[in-house]
């Protein structure tokens, strides 16, 4: 099977290049691209881990080939953070990365890079969103390490720092 030249961004630099048609783009992501904040998880879309925004909507990379990409927009959970080489200060992480600091959003980690990418898109649409919402939200997502309680926190707070940060 010969490779398929595609041409896209990726947390907002292009990319150029050839890949195999059957090649997932969680493998794409993690194998070809070094982006190893992409967890795969379950491997059938399940679970969450393997979330990234298509266009600024949560997709399961688990789920999407790499050719689909072409002439679209990919942001990974390395989007969201300072550029790599960069000493590391909770102030200059991004709100949604900061709110889970700060209310003990996560545990072993595993499952946050999707959850936050889910996240990111979902405060952009509801910039007020009741817990209802917010648990509504993160469904998708399995974690094994929390109540999901102070999940829901982080994404509460993420909303108040993202509209400090608006005003």
């Amino acid at each position: 099977m010969s490779d398929v030249s595609i041409r896209t961004r990726i947390n907002g630099e292009e990319w150029t290049g050839a890949v195999e048609p059957r090649l997932l783009l969680s493998d794409f992501l993690r194998g070809n691209l070094g982006l190893t904040g992409t967890h795969v998880g379950c491997e059938h879309g399940v679970c969450g881990a393997c979330t990234v925004r298509f266009d600024g909507d949560p997709v399961r990379a688990c789920l999407m080939f790499a050719v689909q990409i072409d002439g679209h927009e990919i942001e990974t959970v390395e989007g969201l953070s300072p550029a790599a080489g960069t000493d590391l200060r909770i102030a200059d992480l991004h709100p949604i990365q900061r709110a889970f600091h700060e209310t003990h959003g996560l545990q072993c980690g595993f499952c946050t890079p999707g959850i936050l990418m889910t996240v990111a898109s979902f405060l952009e649409r509801n910039p007020k969103p009741s817990d209802r919402e917010i648990r509504e939200a993160i469904s998708g997502h399995l974690c094994r390490c929390t109540g999901y309680h102070n999940i829901v926190a982080a994404v509460a707070r993420a909303a108040e720092l993202l509209t400090e940060v608006e005003a």
